[in-house]
């Protein structure tokens, strides 16, 4: 294993791209202003008891205004990358329909930042805040939403496709489905499976449908889509836990993995969900397994299940080992796990390039009387993990990039401002922004 505390930017390929990553919802605010809609994440906050702190993104971290300094923070810091989500309903505040030139404005404003500042922009397209017009009229259990991310897509790609020259289409549908649309935690707030997997397949249609469009407006850029993947392991040495590894995995990994590399939905999951299983229409998956020029991974910690025939369509349940270290999220801590997951995906699918687009931790930060953020659980986390992405590019794993979660403290979905997992500090009465020591350690690391 490499040793963390001695590891070098040098240590890395020289053209290995270094970045952090943002999403509109979670740091723009402006919620309200120059003609953006509804998204169904301003719904799901005025919704009492959705979020933890009873708060909303009507301002978050408020980027939309304090942009330069977030950008010359980002350059500061050595950063040659600069990952970002664009707000659907900033462009087209009813999902379809009539454009907004103002967010469209915005956005200009915010690439044309990065390219003055030698920070190369990565957009990611959905990012998870649906206009609630689409919503409401089914959202994307409703083929009819494809048809909208296209048009979304073509109106943000020809705006914006001169200058921003890496594009993801989805951030995490994990997140964006099941936990939306069947676990009930995200943004609608659904409790259905079947309509959490009918909305996986339209989210992973939308993805290949909208990869031909995008190179047609953004000659030359790389497209990819972004996944939340988990190393999983069993609870006990038990035939049956090793075979709740396998079910699991089906539908938390290959569920999104196996489509996008040609293989379709897997047919040992697609047995075990039955009627759940989602519709899915002739040449579907020819355009779910269009190529792409990347794989982007968002890699937080490893998942450990037992056999339960009473937990699920899976019947599998989650267990945590004990005498672990965790972040406050409960999350257990594996940089070890990070090599497994990625070796993992080199071996199965063998994508070209992966992109580190999100590894990053939430502890209970507190701002000191000297001015400063003594993070250190977050510090040793960034040089383990970047120690151990170190190890898996040693390994032959062709990871290019490595982009950490996330250059501000921000708007944590369900859990409202409870949760801080930036390099930066944000006092969010101020809005003043102050590095933490991750931050600071990250910025000598990049500036060696």
């Amino acid at each position: 294993m490499t040793d963390s505390a001695a590891l070098r930017r040098s240590a890395f390929p020289a053209d290995f791209r270094w970045g952090v990553s943002t999403s509109s919802f979670q740091i723009e605010g402006a919620g309200r202003e120059d003609g953006r809609g509804e998204s169904i994440w301003d719904r799901f906050c005025s919704e009492p008891g959705r979020i933890r702190d009873g708060s909303n993104g009507l301002v978050a971290c408020d980027h939309y205004h304090l942009w330069p300094q977030d950008l010359d923070m980002a350059r500061a810091l050595g950063v040659n990358a600069y990952r970002f989500s664009i707000a659907w309903p900033r462009i087209l505040p009813n999902g379809r329909g009539p454009v907004n030139e103002a967010g469209l404005a915005f956005y200009d404003r915010l690439v044309d930042g990065m390219l003055e500042r030698g920070l190369d922009p990565w957009a990611t397209l959905y990012h998870w805040d649906l206009p609630q017009a689409l919503q409401d009229r089914g959202g994307w259990t409703s083929r009819d939403t494809v048809a909208a991310f296209l048009e979304y897509t073509d109106v943000v790609t020809r705006r914006l496709g001169d200058r921003v020259k890496h594009w993801i289409t989805h951030n995490e549908p994990w997140c964006s489905c099941m936990m939306s649309y069947w676990e009930g935690v995200h943004a609608p707030g659904g409790r259905s499976l079947p309509d959490a997997l009918q909305a996986c397949h339209h989210v992973l249609l939308s993805h290949g449908q909208a990869i031909p469009l995008i190179r047609r407006n953004s000659a030359g850029a790389d497209v990819g889509i972004t996944l939340s993947l988990h190393p999983i392991a069993p609870a006990s040495s038990r035939d049956e836990d090793a075979a709740a590894v396998r079910r699991h995995d089906g539908l938390r990994n290959r569920w999104f993995l196996d489509p996008l590399f040609g293989r379709g939905y897997p047919q040992d999951t697609l047995a075990l969900l039955g009627a759940a299983a989602p519709r899915v229409e002739p040449g579907d998956l020819d355009a779910i397994a269009t190529a792409t020029d990347f794989l982007g991974v968002n890699y937080y910690f490893p998942e450990v299940v037992r056999d339960d025939p009473a937990g699920g369509p899976m019947g599998t349940a989650l267990v945590e080992r004990e005498g672990v270290e965790r972040t406050a999220f409960g999350w257990e801590v594996s940089p070890q796990g990070l090599v497994e997951l990625l070796t993992r995906i080199q071996r199965d699918y063998a994508p070209a390039v992966i992109q580190l687009t999100e590894n990053g931790s939430t502890f209970e930060d507190v701002l000191t009387a000297d001015g400063r953020v003594h993070d250190a659980q977050r510090l040793s986390y960034l040089q383990r993990h970047l120690a151990a992405l170190k190890q898996a590019i040693d390994a032959g794993v062709p990871v290019k990039g490595y982009f950490a979660w996330s250059l501000l403290d921000n708007f944590e979905w369900a859990e409202g401002y409870l949760r801080r997992f930036g390099l930066a500090y944000v006092d969010y009465a101020t809005q003043r922004r102050i590095l933490k020591d991750s931050g600071l350690w990250y910025g000598r690391f990049l500036n060696e």
